[in-house]
């Protein structure tokens, strides 16, 4: 149990290192010179220093959120990044909330912020497929499949949990267990609901819709469609990539 702990917090400083200015730019990129707030535009846009306190308390924010998440627990280190990412995408929220933004505002921004970052993986990711192949289909279903394989390798709860299949041409990934949003619910019950599970779908459950788009890299949409999303409180989330409306 000490050598898991050891290992867990030598990879938690990892996250960090890697991840920290990744993020940080990313702030700059959305947050810098834009309205503090949208209905009193004479209260100033953000500066710099203001994106320093962010991240900085971001960051403390972060710390004491990891406990809750119980990392040690999670089976893999793609399924322990991903969570990772889901405290940091929790620890902003908070924050900006705290910091007087409305819930909506404050979940769009992270929103925003976040999905630089998560583009920026896409891209990389589905970069070799796009690069080998002109078929949409075939660039995001080998874009899925090598995500499924990492960071969404799925060994079972408190893994990922995923059945996959194909019909007619079109790849399904029918989840029934997600460890981001099982943190983030965990949460909730055991801190009380400030928002944190609706700020997590209007980012990382909504990013599948043009994260589809990126994978296709042929300039459309409509490569994604999903009913049932475990955030919203369904079973399950009904992934179907390759979406075309017409099928």
């Amino acid at each position: 149990m000490k050598e898991n702990s050891w290992k867990i917090r030598l990879q938690i400083r990892i996250f960090k290192l890697v991840f920290k200015p990744w993020i940080r730019r990313s702030a700059r990129h959305i947050l810098q010179g834009r309205l503090l707030d949208p209905a009193d535009p004479e209260h100033g846009r953000w500066l710099h220093s203001d994106i320093k306190r962010l991240m900085g308390l971001v960051w403390k924010r972060t710390e004491a959120l990891i406990p809750i998440a119980r990392l040690h627990l999670i089976p893999t280190l793609g399924n322990r990044i991903n969570v990772y990412l889901a405290i940091i995408t929790t620890a902003s929220y908070q924050i900006l909330l705290e910091n007087g933004q409305s819930k909506t505002r404050a979940a769009d921004l992270t929103a925003d912020v976040g999905w630089k970052i998560y583009e920026r993986a896409i891209a990389l990711i589905s970069l070799p497929f796009r690069l080998t192949s002109k078929n949409p289909a075939h660039r995001i279903e080998r874009t899925v499949r090598a995500m499924l394989i990492f960071p969404f390798s799925a060994p079972g709860r408190p893994g990922y949990e995923v059945k996959v299949r194909k019909n007619n041409g079109v790849l399904h990934t029918d989840w029934t267990w997600c460890p981001p949003q099982a943190f983030v619910r965990t949460l909730t019950e055991e801190q009380g609901d400030k928002g944190e599970l609706d700020a997590f779908y209007a980012s990382w459950c909504l990013y599948d819709w043009p994260g589809a788009d990126v994978m296709a890299g042929n300039g459309k949409r409509n490569h994604y469609a999903r009913k049932k999303t475990l955030s919203r409180g369904d079973t399950v989330c009904d992934m179907c990539w390759k979406f075309n409306p017409n099928a």
